[in-house]
């Protein structure tokens, strides 16, 4: 049962932003799907429902104290590493790739829910560590080992476009919490050596063909480089105003791939141009301050550092989508937030929202 007293504190201005962009992404994809051969459930049609069962699982997020998933958060943690060691020995594979785990009634991508119990368990493991002056070398080692495991896991997949957003969420995480500049020094000469190691050694020949593509799409213009090709053309063809509504060619005549999932804001900016996309952002962007806000209203240390997760999950969806369809990062497989067609997305999406509302609301009970 929810309290009654949480009712009146209903932040509409979080529901009203998220609602906003799941109708306009709603729009997009009857325009980006109306090419396709007619199929028995329309996309638009099955991203509706599963907008609804999203916004009824964020009720649900709601009416738990958050609190509550404090206690929990470790067990989730260690419960989400083994279904994602049971997805390597048993998961089910798809375009060279093992993320899925069959539980009989439905399939379940323990990745995805990861981007949330990584959330969890360093706002835990942060609410209960004080350090003055910034983070150490040594007091980031604990939350970085926490770390490693499901972002390895995820890597050997393989995932990359998850394993990294896993990363910078935790990162941003920890940014938050502040770090000494000899820290973020002391990391920066890690990271060089790790990158020319995994670009040597971890990196497999089509996840460094997206890297050197997006350096230089000319490259291969009808093999790994058409993606970004066909975006850039879609989103630049957009101009000021836009085509209109179903006037856009590159998506009309199915020059662009994956256009109703990952390059959905390809075709909305084709449609609806220029002015449509800076219309999007604004909304985007006052979503994720709304979250920062709600994260500085929040009078506990736990639920602060979670709404500041959950942001940061929304956030560096929008910004690697959104720069990867323009060219400005590699082509991962990251959706667009109540955007992009995907029960997934939605429902992982549905889940940090309803745990900044839950946080919103509870601000006046404690």
């Amino acid at each position: 049962m929810i309290d009654r007293r949480l009712l009146i504190n209903i932040d509409w201005v979080l529901a009203g932003l998220v609602i906003t962009v799941c109708l306009l992404g709603i729009l997009n994809i009857y325009s980006a799907s109306a090419p396709y051969k007619v199929v028995e459930i329309p996309y638009y049609t099955k991203q509706f429902y599963w907008m609804t069962g999203g916004i009824i699982v964020a009720l649900f997020v709601c009416s738990i104290d958050y609190h509550i998933l404090e206690d929990l958060s470790y067990w989730l943690y260690g419960f989400l590493i083994l279904l994602l060691i049971a997805v390597l020995i048993f998961g089910r594979s798809s375009m060279g790739a093992t993320r899925w785990l069959n539980l009989g009634l439905f399939n379940i991508q323990p990745s995805e829910l990861m981007k949330l119990v990584i959330i969890l368990t360093f706002a835990r493991f942060f609410n209960n560590f004080q350090a003055v002056g910034g983070l150490t070398v040594g007091d980031v080692l604990a939350p970085l080992a926490i770390l490693a495991l499901p972002a390895a896991l995820i890597m050997k997949q393989p995932d990359l476009g998850t394993a990294t957003l896993v990363i910078l969420i935790a990162l941003s995480m920890i940014m938050y919490i502040g770090l000494r500049w000899s820290t973020v020094t002391t990391f920066v000469c890690i990271t060089i050596p790790m990158v020319w190691i995994s670009w040597t050694y971890l990196l497999r020949t089509y996840q460094k063909n997206r890297v050197l593509d997006f350096l230089n799409p000319e490259r291969s213009r009808l093999g790994s480089g058409y993606h970004i090709i066909q975006s850039k053309i879609a989103v630049g063809s957009g101009g000021l105003t836009g085509k209109g509504f179903i006037k856009g060619t590159q998506s009309q005549l199915r020059f662009l791939p994956e256009q109703h999932t990952d390059f959905a804001f390809s075709v909305f900016a084709e449609e609806w141009g220029f002015i449509g996309c800076i219309l999007l952002i604004l909304v985007y962007l006052s979503l994720v301050l709304w979250g920062l806000n709600i994260a500085r209203r929040c009078n506990d240390r736990f639920g602060g550092l979670l709404a500041v997760g959950v942001t940061a999950m929304l956030f560096w969806h929008i910004i690697i989508n959104m720069g990867m369809v323009i060219g400005l990062f590699p082509v991962v497989g990251v959706p667009l937030p109540f955007f992009s067609y995907g029960g997934t997305s939605m429902i992982t999406s549905m889940i940090g929202i309803g745990l900044l509302q839950n946080i919103s609301m509870r601000r006046f009970m404690f």
